[in-house]
């Protein structure tokens, strides 16, 4: 399994007991989801390695996991800080204008009041917020991926349609239009 696969599923915090336990910090909207999970990759050493839970507790978006083979201190310390997955396929299907950042790349972008405006390259995750990045011709657009500007998704036709902020994309259609020509 490759990471393009997978979705991040959290971190492990910390070594808990004698016996190989540890600590999960949960990155999930939906802990609960995960209270019967029997397995997680585990990145380690930039390749994603499988582990079969053998006990898991949840304690809001902390989980104190037993892995099968780690059963001492120094297993578990070998993994303190390292990288939980999960197959993209546990994911819950989103709805209505919900989407994941990774299945939106390749989306066509439509805005209300100038149509076509080119094809989502990535979601950029900034903490402040999301932006959609799109590519128009050899030409990068930058539209915040705000509920209050996403219409609707069409996920059959790989779409989505949006009403940027008044004045947006003309920042970005006169930055093209009104350029120099090169000599």
């Amino acid at each position: 399994m490759t990471k393009n696969e997978c979705f991040n599923f959290g971190y492990i915090s910390k070594r808990i007991g004698n016996k190989g336990e540890l600590a999960f910090v949960l990155d999930v909207d939906e802990p609960l989801r995960y209270k019967k999970l029997k397995s997680v990759f585990i990145e380690l050493n930039a390749a994603l390695v499988p582990f079969f839970i053998t006990k898991i507790q949840l304690r809001n978006t902390i989980a104190v996991v037993s892995l099968e083979g780690i059963d001492s201190i120094e297993k578990a310390e070998e993994l303190v800080k390292a990288e939980l997955y999960l197959p993209l396929s546990m994911l819950p299907a989103l709805k209505g204008k919900k989407f994941y950042f990774h299945e939106v790349p390749g989306f066509t972008v439509i805005d209300k009041n100038y149509g076509n405006i080119g094809i989502i390259e990535k979601v950029l995750d900034f903490p402040q917020q999301s932006i959609l990045q799109i590519k128009k011709d050899t030409h990068e657009i930058l539209i915040p991926a705000r509920e209050e500007f996403i219409i609707r998704i069409d996920r059959d036709a790989r779409q989505i349609e949006v009403q940027a902020p008044d004045g947006l994309i003309d920042i970005y259609l006169n930055n093209l239009n009104n350029r120099p020509e090169k000599e």
